[in-house]
């Protein structure tokens, strides 16, 4: 990549957000779908984004890779990208070195596998188009690699490759896309809902090849879901997104088992549970905010059972609790209380 890079100390970190906008044009005004949003991704980690629909998941992932629609824009903010020593400013990349960064470095999977394709192309067209673009011109070699790819996801390579879009199953299409997707080996994977719409015996089977497949090819793994069931299985870190920000970030156990905002731990409230004793469910209040007019202070204080005067006229930034768990809330103290009398 080009003049955009800089030399650094070696780090961990292959990627890091800096204080992250993404706001919208639109006839009412702008939607701020991004605000402020700030986070490292470490090398062979995995990290769940998970909140509500709007609360700026799907656009935080499309930005990461500069894929927001035309009516979109990014009007602050650093996107760091770290390999080989070496530092790059996604923001700052230009066409052809945006076009290395894509597949080669960081790729997308989305969450419709049928939309994905293009439907009178074989499989093999995608995977050669693909690898085309990118200056992968050996047929054999590509062949090779796009059969080894469908062992690893557990698909018959000899079926798969010479087939329509349309003449697999949806689960099959899935994993072709996840085969697609480390075509060319990247460093990060971005998953967008990626068990969405597929059965629960298929979910499973995807859950336990992403966590093996990032064992085996050692990439990072950035993915976006509602399922908190999917983010307690596969994750090592969870960011807790609301009205475009970050609201907690921390370890997966802590996320889980000792939540500091009310919004975290009334999402875990709202799922149902399978094992242990029986739990009343209790849904959030509310809704979520609109994005173009905003309320004062903190955007979940109408929804939030332990919101004060303070939480009304301030917004609380996101701090650190202690090692590795941070939180934008000022009653987290009493968030904690209720979760540990809930477990007494």
């Amino acid at each position: 990549m080009p003049r955009e890079r800089e030399q650094l100390t070696k780090s961990c970190e292959i990627l890091s957000v800096e204080d992250l906008w993404v706001e919208y044009r639109s006839p009412r005004g702008t939607v701020k779908a991004v605000r402020g949003v700030s986070f490292d991704l470490h090398k062979e980690e995995t990290l769940a984004l998970i909140g509500e629909s709007g609360s700026g998941k799907t656009t935080l992932g499309m930005a990461l890779i500069r894929m927001t629609p035309k009516s979109g824009s990014v009007p602050r903010g650093r996107i760091i990208y770290r390999r080989d020593g070496e530092m790059y400013d996604v923001l700052g990349l230009d066409k052809e070195a945006l076009r290395k960064f894509h597949w080669q470095e960081c790729a997308m999977v989305f969450q419709s596998s049928l939309n994905a394709f293009n439907p009178v192309l074989r499989i093999w067209d995608h995977f050669h188009d693909t690898a085309r673009a990118h200056g992968r011109v050996s047929q054999q070699a590509l062949r090779e690699r796009a059969m080894h790819l469908f062992k690893l996801v557990q698909l018959d390579p000899e079926r798969v490759i010479d087939a329509f879009p349309h003449e697999l199953s949806g689960g099959m299409r899935q994993r072709v896309l996840l085969a697609l997707g480390l075509l060319l080996d990247p460093q990060i994977l971005l998953l967008d809902e990626p068990t969405t719409a597929l059965d629960i015996l298929t979910q499973r089977t995807v859950i336990d090849l992403l966590r093996r497949l990032r064992e085996e090819l050692g990439f990072s793994l950035i993915f976006v879901s509602h399922d908190l069931s999917l983010a307690a299985e596969l994750a090592n870190r969870v960011a807790t997104m609301y009205a475009g920000k970050i609201v907690e970030l921390g370890d997966v156990h802590d996320i889980f088992y000792r939540p500091r905002h009310p919004y975290t731990l009334g999402l875990i409230k709202a799922v149902p549970t399978v094992t242990g004793a029986f739990r009343e469910l209790a849904s959030i209040p509310g809704s979520p905010p609109d994005l173009v007019d905003l309320p004062s202070g903190c955007k979940f204080q109408e929804r939030c059972p332990f919101a004060d005067e303070r939480c009304r006229k301030e917004e609380p930034e996101l701090e650190g609790m202690g090692a590795n768990h941070s939180v934008a809330c000022f009653k987290w103290r009493q968030v904690s209380l209720e979760k540990e009398a809930a477990h007494a």
